[in-house]
Parts: C-alpha cells; sequence; structure tokens
C-alpha cells in the first residue's frame, strides 16, 4: 500500500487512478493530442528490417546483437544493456527484483507505471510532490536520505519538465538504486547541444544508477513493444532474473538495433530540432489565451496546462473532436490540470482556435 505523502501541491483531490493512460481519452473520430507518439511514416532503414525480422519468426529470439547495437550508442558494455519489452515492463522489473526495498520512494508528478509496478509487487510507496508554484522543480534535498530505492523522470511526463543532470546525479549513492525514466529523451534539443541534454544514459561513474529508456515516443513502436534498461551489471542480471525467457520479440529486437545506429541517432536529433520549434508554437498560442497556464518550461513532445475548469473544458474538446489527456489521474495534479501533445503549427493552430471558442463560450 502507500505510504506518506512528503509534500502535497494544493489542488490535490483525491486518490487518482493510477491505471489511467492517455490512450484511453483516444476514440474514433477525434484528433489525438492525448499520446506523445509520432506517427509520421517510417522510413526505411527502420522499416525494412521490420519487414525481414517477420521472416525468422520460427528462430527463438537472440538479443545479442540488439544488445550490443545499444550498448554501443550508449559507450558502455553490453552487459550494462537489457533489452525488455517496452519501458513498462522495466519498471515491472525492477519492482519485483527489488521486494526487499526498505524505503521506495517516487518524484510525482510523473508517469504512473513506476508507482503502480511498485505498488503490485507489495511495496509501500512515499511519494515526493514537486510544487507547481515551482514550475514542478526537482530539489535533491526533498528527497529523504534513507530512500534506497528512488523513481524519478527527466523529461518528466506529463509536466515536460527537464531536470539538470547535476541535480539527478545529487540523488545517487551507496546502497540506494535510482531509478531515471528517461522514455522522453530522445525528444529533447538544447541549441548548439549534441543531442539530449541532462541524460544520464552514458554515466557509468554514479552507483545504483538505473536508465529506464523507450524506443515508442520518435519512432512510433507503441504496438511493438521495446525498450531497455541501462545501469551497473549486477543490478541487470537480478532484473533479468525476473524477466520471462524471450521477453523480447524478433521484430522488437531488430528494431532496438536500427534505433541505435548513427543513421537513427542523427534522425532523431533532427527530429528533436523540429519539435521544440512546433513545442514553442505551441506554447506561444497556449499562453495566449485567456486562463490557460503554460506550466514551467516544456522540454519534451507534450506540455502541461493549469486552467479552472479544465475537466468541463476537455469535454466540450471532445465534442468537437478533439482528445487531449486529463491531469488528475497523476498524483500531485487536479481536475484543473491537462496534458496537450506537441503536432505540427497547422494542427495546433486549429486545436488552440477550437479551445479559444470554447473558453470566450
Amino acid at each position: 500500500m502507500r505510504g506518506q505523502l512528503i509534500g502535497t501541491p494544493p489542488d490535490a483531490g483525491d486518490e487518482p487512478d493510477l491505471g489511467h493512460h492517455g490512450d484511453a481519452e483516444v476514440a474514433p473520430g477525434l484528433i489525438d493530442l492525448a499520446v506523445n507518439v509520432r506517427r509520421d511514416p517510417m522510413p526505411d532503414w527502420l522499416a525494412d528490417p521490420l519487414v525481414a525480422a517477420l521472416g525468422q519468426l520460427a528462430a527463438y529470439p537472440d538479443p545479442a546483437p540488439a544488445r550490443a547495437a545499444v550498448a554501443a550508442r550508449h559507450g558502455r558494455p553490453p552487459e550494462e544493456v537489457l533489452l525488455t519489452a517496452g519501458a513498462a515492463e522495466g519498471f515491472v522489473l525492477i519492482a519485483r527484483a527489488l521486494s526487499g526495498a526498505r524505503r521506495p520512494v517516487v518524484v510525482h508528478p510523473q508517469f504512473t507505471e513506476p508507482e503502480a509496478a511498485l505498488l503490485a509487487a507489495g511495496h509501500t510507496v512515499e511519494r515526493v510532490q514537486l510544487d507547481p508554484a515551482d514550475d514542478f522543480r526537482l530539489d535533491p534535498a526533498r528527497v529523504p536520505a534513507d530512500a534506497d530505492l528512488v523513481m524519478v523522470g527527466n523529461p518528466t511526463n506529463p509536466t515536460s519538465v527537464l531536470h539538470p543532470a547535476a541535480a539527478l546525479a545529487e540523488l545517487a549513492r551507496p546502497g540506494r538504486v535510482l531509478v531515471v525514466d528517461e522514455a522522453f529523451a530522445d525528444t529533447t534539443a538544447a541549441p548548439g547541444a549534441p543531442g539530449e541534454p541532462e541524460s544520464l544514459a552514458g554515466r557509468r561513474d554514479l552507483p545504483g544508477l538505473v536508465v529506464v529508456r523507450s524506443l515508442t515516443k520518435t519512432w512510433g513502436l507503441a504496438g511493438l513493444r521495446v525498450g531497455y534498461l541501462l545501469g551497473e551489471s549486477a543490478l541487470l542480471t537480478r532484473f533479468a532474473a525476473a524477466q520471462p525467457l524471450w521477453a523480447v520479440s524478433t521484430p522488437a529486437l531488430a528494431a532496438a538495433t536500427a534505433c541505435a545506429s548513427p543513421t537513427a541517432v542523427a534522425a532523431e536529433r533532427a527530429i528533436a530540432a523540429r519539435l521544440a520549434a512546433d513545442r514553442d508554437h505551441l506554447v506561444a498560442r497556449l499562453s495566449g489565451l485567456p486562463g490557460v497556464r503554460v506550466a514551467g518550461r516544456p522540454a519534451s513532445a507534450f506540455v502541461l496546462v493549469h486552467l479552472p475548469g479544465a475537466a468541463e473544458v476537455r469535454q466540450r474538446l471532445r465534442d468537437r473532436g478533439w482528445a487531449v489527456r486529463r491531469g488528475d489521474t497523476f498524483p500531485g495534479l487536479g481536475p484543473d490540470w491537462l496534458r496537450i501533445a506537441v503536432r505540427d503549427p497547422a494542427t495546433t493552430d486549429a486545436f488552440t482556435g477550437v479551445l479559444a471558442e470554447i473558453l470566450e463560450a
């Protein structure tokens, strides 16, 4: 069961539904701004290996080539990579393998599956809830010093906050497992940066660090289920012991190999740069609407907004053909929050035009 709250924002309400996700908001006929997955055409360098993998389904999956490719991308030896059936499976493996954790802490608001996995494995979970008045910024001192398992997102879903790598590194210490969810790291960009600012994926010097990655978002592979964990080999061996045999399919392994290639990384960074421009456009349009406050400085493929009466506005948007993500199922938020996916400028203009009409009415 869940333990005490360490800091409660002023509009926190009833216990949220941790099992609710953006796909539940989508229905036929609605324009999807609720799910943070790109839907652009799949490039040939990714599609071709997937098609080829279909001819290899009689053999059991061999993760070794994909593991080596992912390791090379992040400058790690292969034994520091564990392929998973999506990032969600990674959270389940961590929760099961670390059943003896004495004081697990989850930093919220963030993706709900880490806490859901801990609860399902029988853990008592404490929450460090970041303050919306401080733009949900992380203060490492807020995390109890004796927490032996800490989970935090970067960039964080749903706030779109990108925490400084230095702040996250302060949380690492001997005797603690620090899990950083970087499912959206490949959506971040900074002017003049080589890519993925604030990522810890290449850090091998921090004790107990585990980085969770996903290939779902940028490459539109939610239906394939592929992700991976990065960390100390001894820790990953424990997680692998909790994983079913052949958990990652041959097509998913082919995708992991392709998405770790230099071609993929270069394309990823170009996409992140375009996404940043599209995000700035969305933020500018939303900021010009009455009563709408964009939280913090968004850094990922979505933005979080505070809007009094958001629950009613969300329903009226649905009536007009638009799906957005409700915020009240995230711990630390309430009914006046919405998460909106970044789309191309034309879609953003159409959406904010409808939203403006609803607010005026």
